[in-house]
């Protein structure tokens, strides 16, 4: 082999190994897994026109601490924000409880901080919602007849959909698409607006939307009426993905644990971009905080399971019930 060619055969192999290199998982990360930006994902009905005015100082913030670039990424729904998170397309979240389970179980994701409202409190209410002035009432709702257009939630939300079916429906038999002349899923502030509008006659909602809703659409608002609580759930999370770079980690996880925190002219600052998203703070949190509702997914798929006579999962579902019952018959 002569020289020159031995010389151009090095050349491509470099080549080849840039090459590769550079696909490396299509996200961008430097040596080390640190990637070159962050990709916060959030979930807005309405898109970034809506949430992005909102979240943009936060995020500019974050941008800041870390020392690297924060961009976010909008979604309509959960199950696409997950999907997201589990692709590596996303590297930190805010969830709401059961689509935080469903990152942490199939996307690498785990639980930094828990949000805290402007009252204090770290948790919030599904509720169910009617026209104002229509007259339904709960027990209206609950004899069924198929006599109403009802409105459920994403599938993976926490208020939208499972709060209310293991504590109102589930207990009682109701099976809404049997219940119900018609039953639509979408997120709460389309539902919100269809109950408002008269498309829905009744349609699950939260108390953290209804905040909003009056504070963005005051007129929509007042058309809304609620008709029952669900008992609190925990509030929304951070989450964020378990292989990122540690020192990356930890700095995010800083972040969010000190943002807004003390008496100085920044912490002040910090308080008021808070105040738009209705927080007060962060406060830290691992995966556990989410047992009362991984204890509700397993009292619905025990339902569920008994409902279609299989056994097997039916045992399943009533061991990891008794599981996560006695982890909180536990807790002080």
């Amino acid at each position: 082999m002569t020289l020159p060619s031995f010389t151009r055969r090095l050349a491509l192999a470099a080549l080849l190994a840039l090459g590769v290199a550079s696909c490396g998982g299509g996200d961008d990360t430097k040596a080390g897994g640190a990637p070159d930006e962050i990709v916060f994902s959030i979930l807005s009905a309405e898109g970034q026109a809506s949430a992005g005015p909102l979240w943009q100082p936060l995020l500019d913030d974050m941008s800041k601490a870390i020392g690297v670039p924060v961009k976010p990424y909008f979604g309509s729904n959960y199950t696409v924000l997950v999907k997201a998170m589990e692709g590596n397309q996303t590297h930190v979240a805010w969830f709401s409880a059961k689509p935080a389970i469903e990152a942490i179980d199939r996307a690498q994701a785990e639980v930094i901080a828990r949000t805290v409202n402007k009252e204090g409190m770290d948790s919030y209410r599904s509720t169910l919602i009617v026209r104002t002035g229509s007259g339904i009432t709960l027990d209206q709702v609950l004899a069924c007849g198929k006599r109403y257009d009802f409105g459920i939630g994403d599938a993976q939300s926490t208020s939208g959909t499972l709060a209310p079916m293991a504590f109102l429906f589930n207990p009682r038999g109701v099976v809404p698409a049997q219940c119900f002349k018609t039953v639509r899923s979408a997120n709460h502030q389309a539902n919100a607006f269809s109950v408002a509008s008269g498309v829905l006659d009744v349609a699950t909602s939260n108390t953290v939307n209804a905040v909003f809703l009056a504070k963005q659409n005051p007129q929509v608002a007042s058309q809304i009426q609620e008709i029952w609580q669900s008992p609190p759930i925990p509030e929304s999370g951070i989450l964020i993905r378990e292989d990122l770079d540690p020192a990356l980690k930890e700095k995010i996880r800083s972040f969010f644990l000190t943002y807004g925190q003390g008496d100085t002219a920044e912490a002040r600052r910090q308080r008021q971009i808070l105040t738009t998203l209705e927080y007060s703070r962060f406060s830290a949190a691992d995966d556990s905080y989410l047992n009362p509702v991984r204890e509700m997914v397993a009292d619905q798929q025990l339902g569920e399971a008994r409902a279609k006579g299989d056994t097997a999962a039916a045992a399943t579902a009533e061991r990891e019930l008794q599981r996560l019952r006695s982890l909180r018959e536990v807790q002080p």
